[in-house]
């Protein structure tokens, strides 16, 4: 393999870039997700046929997540990142103009494309970065993704608000977007493959290593899932609040994630992944315990915040690992990545069928059963720990991977 050298300055302007790249990213699932209902009505599709096209976007990345690495292998990473981000930021257009149930499972099948893709390809290189400074970032990259989803969110309610059309609304989101996306790739690092290094193949299954770290991954994002798509529906038919206030629960939960993200890397320096990953274990069990047992509106609340507190920094930490865990890390980190999108995908749907089976209370109880499941598993993080490299303090110089 090649070995290219970056000062620290680089590195670090790499860092930021990288991380206005995660905002991007997450303002565009952001400025989606708050027009689902307009879209729904010009489509002109039932709840159950929405709900069919909303799991179009999860099968259209979980196929396309593996071609990440070969795309970054023949046109390097830097060039890779701008094209999959640019087509993704685009693709934000596609759902709107979907005139009927069969224009818009197609739609919502580039859309999650474009967004697995891309997604690859920006922990791939944040994994990098991350092994050049010598620190935990992968963390707080995943906050700046979850603040720019509240920033789309925003955006998007105003939007609504004001009765905006959508298809205006996402041209103009996907242009700026795509603009600053652009501008953003230019300052990550541009690596390249060595000459005599093979393309990664089209299709292949995960590697070992990236299973076991998916499951991590599968929970941590299981109750996530769950949270946001449940926690306002358990405080108003469990606990019989007022809208307004399950409203809030979920942008509770919302807001202590990105908030612990933001400042998860610092403990993740201090104590390693294993041990934050148990602990987060412990939080997460606590607060499912908190809500299946609480009673109350203001125990439950709190029970999803302290949720939130403790999933946070688990999948960040899953990448980081997928990535130091073999001599290919775009396709562990896509094997990972496959495997979280996966349980964002059988989550919301496992959690109502097991209460229409039995009650909320009883979903949540397995929810808190998954967090606890971190506790015992956060072990398979040690990888990446135990290879993290030693980088001089003035000059990064590692051997290229791909990306």
């Amino acid at each position: 393999m090649s070995t290219v050298v970056y000062g620290q300055r680089e590195v670090k302007r790499a860092r930021y870039a990288v991380a206005a790249v995660f905002a991007v990213h997450g303002s565009v699932t952001g400025s989606f997700a708050t027009r689902v209902p307009w879209i729904q009505d010009h489509a002109g599709v039932s709840a159950g046929q929405l709900g069919l096209a909303l799991a179009f976007p999860a099968l259209g990345a979980s196929l396309a997540m593996p071609l990440a690495g070969r795309v970054s292998h023949r046109f390097g990473a830097r060039a890779a990142l701008r094209g999959l981000l640019a087509l993704w930021t685009l693709a934000l257009i596609l759902p709107s103009l979907a005139p009927n149930l069969l224009t818009l499972c197609l739609a919502l099948f580039v859309y999650g494309a474009t967004a697995g893709m891309s997604d690859v390809a920006m922990n791939a290189l944040g994994v990098e970065i991350e092994n050049r400074l010598d620190k935990s970032i992968m963390s707080g990259l995943h906050g700046m993704w979850s603040t720019g989803a509240l920033i789309g969110s925003a955006a998007g309610t105003i939007a609504a608000h004001l009765g905006a059309d959508a298809r205006i609304h996402h041209v103009l989101a996907a242009a700026v977007l795509t603009v600053t996306g652009l501008v953003a790739c230019t300052w990550v690092l541009d690596l390249q493959p060595a000459e005599d290094e093979e393309p990664p193949p089209r299709f292949a299954l995960p590697p070992r290593s990236a299973l076991l770290i998916g499951a991590v991954g599968f929970c941590a994002v299981f109750a996530e899932g769950a949270s946001l798509d449940w926690s306002a529906v358990y405080l108003r038919d469990e606990l019989e609040t007022s809208a307004g206030l399950a409203a809030a629960c979920t942008t509770g939960f919302t807001l202590t994630m990105a908030l612990a993200r933001l400042a998860g890397d610092r403990v993740v320096d201090r104590f390693g992944a294993v041990r934050t990953v148990r602990v987060s274990g412990v939080l997460a069990a606590l607060g499912g315990l908190l809500v299946v047992v609480g009673g109350h509106p203001a125990v439950a609340m709190s029970g999803f915040a302290l949720m939130g507190l403790g999933i946070a920094v688990v999948v960040p930490l899953c990448f980081a690992a997928a990535g130091r865990a073999g001599s290919n890390p775009s396709l562990a980190i896509a094997g990972v990545a496959t495997i979280t999108y996966t349980s964002g995908l059988v989550a919301p749907s496992a959690i109502g069928g097991l209460a229409q089976a039995t009650s909320l209370v009883v979903s949540f109880g397995l929810v808190t059963l998954l967090a606890c499941c971190l506790v015992v598993f956060a072990r398979v993080l040690r990888a990446g720990d135990r290879d993290r490299p030693k980088i001089s303090p003035s000059v990064a110089e590692v051997p290229d991977r791909q990306s």
